[in-house]
């Protein structure tokens, strides 16, 4: 998730998911190359699992850039051949690729024998002209000969040059039924779903036809909806965290980063989704926001804002 998914964002869903994978935003090998490496590529071992994404179509550079990952301790290598976006485009990567399967191919080949990591890819059901399932299939096919056994799916076709990002996501029907398929037609690949899923009723629906479900923009406006993740899917027996003892644990990493220069904005954005569909919403986000447009402070912000939340939301944990 472009400009979202950063260190931040997954520090904060760790407090409240512990087994669930995490992404990081995708990353070019440009930027991994001849960037910040710091700034770019450091992440907090708490946040672990993460996978780093990965944005190009060159072979070594791909390869390059996943062995740096790797020795900065990321568990995964996720390819990204599912950003619809005229810029990336324009960069001969993202959603694009799904044309030239032969160069998504070779990269993820060159990225395997660079790491001992996994390495996969994340793809649509298909793009504007190349929008059936065969073309899909034989994507999936071709890259698969490489030793790649893992794809998450977004179930929709990416309309490359007539529609932008957002619109990408939302225009283009969800096709679940193809996702299934291309598990029933490839029973030995890990096949994962993506696109348009909100709640954990729809990922045990999802985890009847297919092997896994990556939810994105849902977990920015609802993090909270994870709270429930470890146990249902994962039989972990720890308590769920009550959004009090969240924000007591997100208060004080706030105050380390606000007193290292960081704006206080970068933290509590992620926040903002933590009461959806709760009493006190709105007064929360607007709370939050108001002082973060004020530049006010660290994680006393957060409790303020709390204040406007009944206790008996604050100290809920989800049956």
């Amino acid at each position: 998730m472009m400009d979202y998914s950063d260190r931040h964002f997954r520090w904060v869903m760790r407090r409240i998911t512990r087994r669930t994978l995490l992404y990081t935003e995708m990353i070019t090998t440009g930027a991994i190359l001849h960037g910040n490496r710091e700034a770019i590529l450091d992440f907090d071992p708490a946040e672990r699992p993460v996978a780093i994404q990965l944005g190009g179509d060159d072979p070594v550079e791909l390869a390059e850039s996943a062995r740096i990952a790797a020795e900065r301790g990321y568990d995964e290598i996720n390819l990204n051949v599912g950003c619809p976006s005229d810029r990336v485009r324009e960069g001969h990567f993202g959603a694009c690729l799904m044309a030239r399967p032969e160069v998504v191919a070779a990269g993820v080949t060159a990225m395997r024998d660079a790491v001992g990591i996994p390495v996969t890819v994340k793809h649509r059901i298909g793009i504007n002209g190349m929008e059936s399932y065969d073309d899909m299939a034989r994507f999936v096919a071709t890259v698969a000969r490489t030793g790649c056994d893992r794809f998450t799916v977004h179930a929709r076709i990416a309309v490359l040059g007539g529609l932008n990002p957002k619109q990408n996501r939302s225009v283009p029907p969800l096709r679940y039924d193809d996702v299934y398929r291309l598990k029933h037609e490839f029973p030995e690949l890990t096949i994962e779903i993506n696109g348009g899923i909100r709640a954990m009723a729809d990922v045990h629906l999802h985890l009847e036809h297919v092997d896994g479900v990556m939810i994105g923009r849902a977990a920015c406006d609802d993090p909270y909806l994870f709270a429930t993740a470890d146990a249902e899917l994962f039989d972990d027996s720890d308590p769920i965290p009550t959004r009090r003892e969240i924000i007591a644990a997100v208060a004080p990493y706030m105050d380390r980063w606000v007193a290292a220069g960081t704006s206080p904005l970068h933290i509590a954005r992620h926040l903002l989704g933590l009461f959806a569909h709760q009493p006190g919403a709105r007064a929360w986000r607007r709370s939050l926001s108001e002082q973060c447009q004020r530049g006010e402070g660290g994680g006393e912000i957060l409790w303020r804002a709390a204040t406007a939340i009944p206790d008996a939301v604050l100290d809920a944990r989800p049956e």
